[in-house]
């Protein structure tokens, strides 16, 4: 399969692209990569690039945005930072993928088990381990913690269903941040030139699900 050119991206929508990567997760969980000749895509985008989606993401080494969407070089524009969750520079990132580059799609994805969020839940009982940086991410979640939590409920990582809850909980604060935080791509979304969407990734599984 050859790289997206500007011309095969001015083809795709936002509907288009999010069918793209639903395709592509079908793909991955049976086993099936459509057959891709990465050094000669690597030839393709050497003059240039056009992604027509933007995955933020968490690190989790198992969470790959270009692997479990079975996509190639030059394909999507893949943020990755602990917990998925939007900041200033991951904004302007965004801001420079869509409204610069021509992405159609800003697809927030979550997953199952995040240790990013299992710290969160955690904070109160892991402060002053030294980890200053860490300690700061990991409050990021604390609106979305305080919103679900019921009264008298176990907060713990070790609460499955409340992990659960915070997974979904802190994808859809992203995409309101996003959408509140940045007018470019209020604007963009309004307009209908680009979408965004929520999914979940499940480590069990390699299914992802749309929110």
């Amino acid at each position: 399969m050859k790289a997206h050119t500007l011309e095969t991206q001015a083809t795709i929508n936002p509907e288009k692209a999010l069918l793209f990567l639903q395709e592509g997760n079908q793909r991955f969980v049976n086993n099936l990569k459509v057959n891709r000749n990465l050094l000669e895509q690597v030839n393709d985008t050497r003059e240039g690039q056009w992604p027509f989606a933007t995955v933020l993401s968490c690190i989790d080494s198992r969470t790959s945005a270009e692997l479990i969407f079975d996509q190639g070089l030059g394909d999507i524009f893949s943020i990755r930072i602990a917990g998925n969750f939007a900041n200033q520079d991951i904004l302007g990132s965004m801001e420079f993928a869509c409204n610069v580059a021509g992405s159609k799609l800003v697809v927030v994805l979550g997953h199952t088990k995040c240790g990013a969020l299992k710290g969160g839940l955690d904070a109160p009982q892991i402060e002053g381990l030294g980890m200053d940086n860490l300690n700061h991410l990991i409050y990021h979640f604390e609106s979305c913690i305080h919103e679900i939590i019921k009264e008298g409920e176990e907060r713990s990582s070790k609460n499955d269903d409340l992990l659960d809850r915070l997974t979904l909980c802190n994808i859809k604060k992203t995409i309101e941040d996003i959408r509140h935080q940045s007018s470019t791509l209020r604007n963009l979304e309004k307009e209908g030139k680009i979408k965004i969407v929520g999914a979940n990734y499940d480590v069990e599984t390699g299914v992802v699900t749309w929110l």
